[in-house]
């Protein structure tokens, strides 16, 4: 599905990634986990393209250089330096940190935005799974996306990430903020979406303990780099990354 290599990311002077590399297999779910400032979201936005948009932005603004390395292959093909516009048809989607939904639309408004890439078919049987992963939704559909609460918001943001029509959804930080009641709602709705959809997930996170029980392979990142990787039984055997990550 995805494997990239030696992913570097430079800003300015300022390492971010550190020759990273991590892979997702086909309907596999891969966590990685690290502190504040880790590199999770520099990663994700590398994945998903979004770093490379920025870059070419701040070099036509005279700001801030930002150089990227590394290799990205998804379904066989490489895919570095394609525009995130591009790796979104062909599958891969990101569900950003914090959310970031359309605040001044209601939800059905926001998912029809986010189905910009599907048939009307796919649009109208996607919706509707959303509404059945995430049933608080349905009823309030017509709320203003500013006026729902963190949660709402996240299971929100999630489902315009599946209008897409993603093969490899990536969910940056999904947990941030929210209730262990919450965060139990969207793990399970999380593990629903790749066993019948078949969708690949990378999910980051500060905390490994709420997402550890569906992730089949995880990575560890410290100062931009991958420090330990390995299935859940690697990482509970380690007394550090139990400490750190895990809270025991």
């Amino acid at each position: 599905m995805l494997e990239a290599s030696g992913l570097m990311v430079f800003y300015e002077n300022m390492l971010a990634l550190n020759n990273v590399a991590v892979k997702c297999d086909d309907h596999q779910i891969v966590g990685v986990f690290g502190a504040n400032s880790a590199g999770k979201s520099t990663l994700m936005y590398t994945l998903s393209g979004i770093m490379e948009d920025i870059r070419k932005k701040e070099a036509m603004a005279g700001g801030e250089r930002i150089t990227i390395m590394g290799e990205i292959r998804f379904m066989g093909k490489s895919i570095m330096g394609l525009k995130p516009s591009l790796r979104a048809k062909q599958g891969i989607v990101l569900c950003p940190e914090r959310r970031r939904i359309f605040s001044e639309s209601n939800v059905l408004e926001n998912l029809r935005i986010g189905g910009y890439l599907a048939t009307t078919s796919q649009a109208r049987k996607t919706m509707e799974y959303v509404f059945q992963i995430f049933p608080a939704l349905l009823k309030l559909k017509k709320r203003t996306g500013g006026f729902l609460s963190g949660g709402e918001q996240q299971m929100l943001a999630i489902g315009r990430a599946l209008m897409a029509q993603p093969k490899l959804l990536l969910l940056d930080e999904p947990l941030l903020g929210l209730s262990p009641l919450m965060q139990a709602i969207l793990i399970r709705g999380t593990k629903v979406i790749r066993d019948e959809r078949n969708i690949s997930i990378i999910v980051t996170e500060q905390y490994a303990r709420p997402v550890l029980p569906i992730v089949d392979y995880a990575f560890i990142l410290e100062n931009g780099a991958a420090v330990m990787e390995g299935t859940r039984g690697d990482l509970l055997s380690n007394p550090d990354i139990r400490s750190a990550y895990f809270g025991v």
